[in-house]
Formats: structure tokens, C-alpha cells, sequence
């Protein structure tokens, strides 16, 4: 795995672990790993570390990217650059293991007239989903067997994402009605935990849970005081995708609502 030390992936890391999943990490120098999780010093922009990285593997989930910086070089150095020195990499010396690859619902265009589908047309002109879409371009024109799981606003485990939302979204000037595609990070392992039994090999597949949230109702829900609103959406579909093929395909979030997570204290 990579991006073991960001946000999903130690939380992902142990979910896997203590299913019985054998699992490797790739990390720089000076990064911890889960307990169990054997370690892998490298980087995906560093190509001669790979090798041993990824020798003996079946599966490879890739993580590691660049989200939240203007810097607009470095999106696309260690998003795009990096997802195909890794291919590279496993094409060499782990060619019959599985390629998985978590992208993002950002991609979808904002003005759709429906919630974001696998099969829409996308050419997202920021430079994080942009880079994203280059990459899952580089990884189907691969010769390795691949998944690409399209991840949406991921929360959960007390990791605090939950809860800076409200700002963020007042920020870009969200309307409180507009509603938010979510996965709590324990649903985040139960999709790539059936992604490696093959059940998404070549696909590209939505990942979410049951019911998108209003950014109201969260800001009530984390204790944020959100501008109210009866003026009409614009873009009612924006930030919304459509988990229909995921579900046809067998995911199920154990975490149906972030309602849900709050009853079991799992925020």
C-alpha cells in the first residue's frame, strides 16, 4: 500500500491487518507502519525504491497523492508521475498482481444533470482531479489486471474531516441544502477488502454510503452554525455520485449514514 501514513491509510492499514490480510507498506524513511504491517522504505517519486517494494506482492492499493496545496506542479508530479512510475514498477516485477487505485468523486462535473456516474464523460479542469483522471488513464492503458475505486468525502475514527467541512464548504460558498457523498473509513476497508477478491477487476466503480448528507444537517451535526438558505440549487447534483454499479457488484457500507456512525460513536 501506499499512502500508508496519510489520512485512510493507517486507519485502512489496520482494518486490513486485522482481517488476516498480509500487509506492506511503502513509507519514507523515518515513517512508522501498524503493528504487524511490514515496512517498505521508498517513494513513488523515487522509481529505484520500488522494486523491492513491490517484489512478491498480489495486490498493490494506491493511496499516496496530493490533495489539499496551490501548488500545482507537485498535484501533478506525485499524482500523475508517481501512479506511473508504481505501474512501472509492478509491470516489471509484479505483473500478476492486482493494481488498485483510489481516485475521486471530484472528478464528476458539477453542473451534471444527475449524480455522477463511472460512465460520464469528465474533463475536470483543477489540476487534483485532473491528475487523477490522467492516472486512471495511465493505470486502464496498463497491462496489469486493475480497479479504480472512486472515493468520496471520507470521515470517521475521530479523524476531525468531519468536522472541518462546514468551513470549508462556507468557504466555496456552498448552499446549506446541498447534499454530500460520504463513506465512513471502516467502509472504506470493506470496499478494497472486496476490490482485492477481483470483484472490481477492470471497472471503475463509486464508492459511498446509503444516503448523501445535506451540508446543514452536518454542520448540525458537528456543532457548526451554517447560513441558512430557501434560495433554489444551482447545481443539485454537485458532490453526489451514483453508487448503483457498487452495489450491483456487492459493496455494502456497514456505516449506512453518518447519522449511523454518530449512534455508534463511531464519528
Amino acid at each position: 500500500m501506499t499512502g500508508g501514513t496519510g489520512l485512510v491509510g493507517p486507519r485502512l492499514l489496520g482494518r486490513l491487518s486485522a482481517a488476516g490480510v498480509e500487509c506492506r507498506a511503502l513509507v519514507r524513511p523515518g515513517k512508522e507502519v501498524p503493528e504487524g504491517v511490514q515496512r517498505a522504505e521508498g517513494d513513488i517519486l523515487s522509481p529505484d525504491s520500488l522494486p523491492a517494494a513491490v517484489k512478491g506482492v498480489t495486490a498493490v492499493i494506491h493511496l499516496a497523492a496530493v490533495f489539499r496545496t496551490r501548488d500545482d506542479d507537485q498535484i501533478w508530479t506525485v499524482n500523475r508521475d508517481g501512479t506511473r512510475n508504481l505501474i512501472a514498477a509492478v509491470e516489471q516485477h509484479a505483473p500478476e498482481a492486482r493494481f488498485l487505485l483510489a481516485s475521486t468523486s471530484n472528478i464528476y462535473d458539477a453542473d451534471s444533470t444527475h449524480p455522477g456516474r463511472e460512465d460520464d464523460p469528465v474533463a475536470p479542469a483543477l489540476a487534483y482531479p485532473a491528475s487523477k483522471i490522467e492516472a486512471e488513464q495511465l493505470l486502464r492503458a496498463s497491462g496489469l489486471t486493475w480497479g479504480i475505486l472512486r472515493l468520496p468525502f471520507i470521515y470517521g475514527d475521530q479523524d476531525g474531516h468531519l468536522e472541518s467541512l462546514p468551513e470549508l464548504a462556507a468557504g466555496m460558498g456552498w448552499h446549506p441544502a446541498q447534499r454530500l457523498s460520504v463513506v465512513h473509513h471502516a467502509d472504506i476497508a470493506t470496499a478494497f477488502a472486496l476490490a482485492l477478491t477481483g470483484a472490481f477487476d477492470n471497472r471503475t466503480v463509486n464508492i459511498a454510503d446509503e444516503s448523501p448528507s445535506s451540508i446543514y444537517e452536518i454542520s448540525q451535526i458537528v456543532g457548526y452554525s451554517y447560513s441558512s438558505s430557501a434560495e433554489p440549487l444551482s447545481q443539485p447534483w454537485k458532490g453526489q455520485m451514483d453508487v448503483s454499479l457498487a452495489r450491483s457488484l456487492g459493496f455494502t457500507p456497514t456505516i449506512s449514514t453518518i447519522h449511523e456512525a454518530v449512534r455508534n460513536g463511531a464519528l
